[in-house]
């Protein structure tokens, strides 16, 4: 009995290790692994913010179908600058790889970046990875 035990407590250990070793390289994963070079990337779709947004706000289901995780280029003014962050036309978020000190509110532009998701609550579209692309 006391064999048994020692072999039930065993593989119990190792399969808690594995499910901890997978847990974390899945969190890995997710954190650094789902990043790419998006400026080699061709892109999938050009719009222009506004236009982007009404997407969205049509059939969240099927823009995020469409455009989620794709390289798209997106035009607008921006309506705000925030060291990595611009704003174009008050609804498509996008977060730069690198600061740009040129960007400048008024000025129009058009960005290219990975679609991470619409925010019903703000009613924009968020983007990360964005170079601009004037």
């Amino acid at each position: 009995m006391n064999k048994k035990l020692s072999k039930i407590l065993i593989i119990s250990i190792l399969v808690l290790l594995l499910a901890v070793g997978v847990f974390f390289s899945a969190r890995y994963y997710a954190y650094n692994g789902g990043k790419r070079d998006l400026k080699s990337e061709e892109v999938a779709y050009t719009l222009t913010a506004k236009e982007f947004v009404a997407k969205f706000v049509a059939n969240e289901t099927e823009a995020n179908k469409k455009y989620l995780e794709k390289p798209v280029a997106i035009s607008g003014k921006i309506t705000a600058v925030n060291n990595k962050e611009i704003i174009l036309d008050e609804v498509v978020v996008c977060v730069l790889t690198a600061v740009d000190s040129k960007s400048l509110v008024g000025q129009t532009i058009a960005i290219k970046g990975r679609v991470i998701g619409y925010d019903d609550l703000m009613g924009s579209v968020n983007m990360d990875q964005c170079s601009i692309n004037n």
